[in-house]
């Protein structure tokens, strides 16, 4: 096989109709933050679930996970931001959304988890910068019967019970595949209350508000890249030789019943 000039190669898949046996991977890259600060993200696949997690840690100290279920379509944002504990606030706040995961979002679980890394101290940039995403997660999942929903709920939602978010298009979507719907609440809108305001213009900390959260998944393998070979007859076919690197950003908007929980959603 030619040298493959990928960041991270894969090694063959099985053949076609020969699904090779689970595999579990993790993988550690160096990626730099957009104030230039470089951090490490943790990558990390299981084939046998179906599942894959990202994990890294912001600039201003929160830790970040994505998890996606392809099996269930199901991703899970997870943030564990750290509080201001002379306003108040505990030692860390957790919030949870979640949303549905479409195809080709990201590559498949047992693709990840054939990856390989080489240089692994190289500084990562991503190759391709997906437009931000702002998303109004207008509906709460309750935690105890979040687990028909996706079962990595109860894992990475549990420190966050009382703050997972969804939105009412892709609570539709989850219905129409059977999930129970007793698990969602639809939470408080503008149009329910008149006095409900953005939790940056409220001056009342006690007051509810619509806050807004926003995160970024820095590098993650968005895409196969596919290279050919020829045989010694001369008949040519394709296999994976590697990935495409992205970065996305998203921004939540839900409702607290208080500012007190969104303090970092001021005007400076």
């Amino acid at each position: 096989l030619p040298a493959l000039p990928a960041l991270l190669w894969l090694a063959l898949a099985p053949l076609p109709g020969a699904p090779g046996p689970a595999a579990r991977a993790e993988l550690r890259v160096r990626v730099r933050l957009p104030g230039g600060q470089v951090t490490e993200e943790s990558l990390q696949a299981d084939s046998g679930s179906d599942c894959i997690s990202l994990e890294l840690r912001t600039a201003d100290g929160a830790l970040v996970t994505l998890t996606a279920d392809f099996r269930q379509e199901v991703k899970i944002f997870r943030a564990l931001i750290l509080g201001e504990l002379e306003r108040g606030q505990s030692q860390f706040q957790a919030l949870c959304f979640v949303t549905r995961l479409h195809r080709n979002e990201i590559i498949p679980s047992e693709s990840m988890a054939k990856l390989r890394q080489k240089n692994p101290r190289t500084v990562r940039q991503a190759e391709e910068v997906r437009g931000l995403e702002h998303l109004s997660m207008d509906v709460a999942v309750n935690f105890s019967k979040g687990a028909q929903l996706s079962s990595h709920i109860h894992n990475v939602c549990a420190e966050a019970k009382e703050a997972i978010y969804t939105r009412e298009e892709d609570v539709k979507f989850w219905l129409e595949k059977g999930v129970d719907g007793s698990m969602f609440e639809v939470l408080p809108q503008t149009s329910d209350l008149p006095d409900l305001q953005r939790c940056k213009l409220c001056a009342d900390r006690w007051k509810p508000c619509i806050c807004s959260y926003s995160l970024s998944i820095e590098w993650y393998p968005c895409m196969l890249k596919y290279c050919k070979s020829r045989d010694a007859g001369g008949k040519v076919s394709s296999y994976k030789c590697g990935i495409r690197s992205c970065q996305k950003g998203y921004t939540f908007d839900y409702y607290v019943p208080q500012k007190q929980l969104c303090l970092w959603d001021e005007e400076t």
